[in-house]
């Protein structure tokens, strides 16, 4: 027995840490922001071909793009080819325009531009 207490009756309780849950980011080809992975639009290079993965499980080199009109047009510039490390096909190109035509315009773009204008 140690002072009033008898020994070994001595309990400390721990609280659980709290887990912060990962979230992986991804990189913007056409802005370069970086954003959650589940928020941006996923494109692979398969050996059919460029596709638009919306699973983002598809085997094959990725990249991100946001779910924007801008940044569609940026990345089909060309920095969606460097990101894939391969040319696109006429085939791939409309597929993806066609894609990108039923996108929304970025609404600050077009305000800011009319207003200089």
């Amino acid at each position: 027995m140690i002072g009033n207490k008898p020994s070994g009756t001595l309990k400390v309780t721990k609280k659980p840490a709290q887990r912060v849950k990962h979230v992986p980011q991804r990189t913007c080809v056409g802005c370069r922001e970086v954003l959650p992975k589940r928020k941006m639009v996923r494109i692979v290079r398969t050996a059919d071909g460029v596709r638009i993965d919306p699973t983002g499980k598809l085997a094959g080199r990725g990249a991100y793009l946001h779910d924007k009109r801008d940044c569609w047009v940026r990345g089909m510039r060309g920095a969606l080819t460097h990101a894939l490390k391969a040319e696109l096909t006429a085939e791939d190109r409309a597929q993806l325009e066609d894609f990108m035509n039923t996108l929304p315009t970025h609404p600050g773009d077009e305000s800011e531009t009319e207003a200089n204008g």
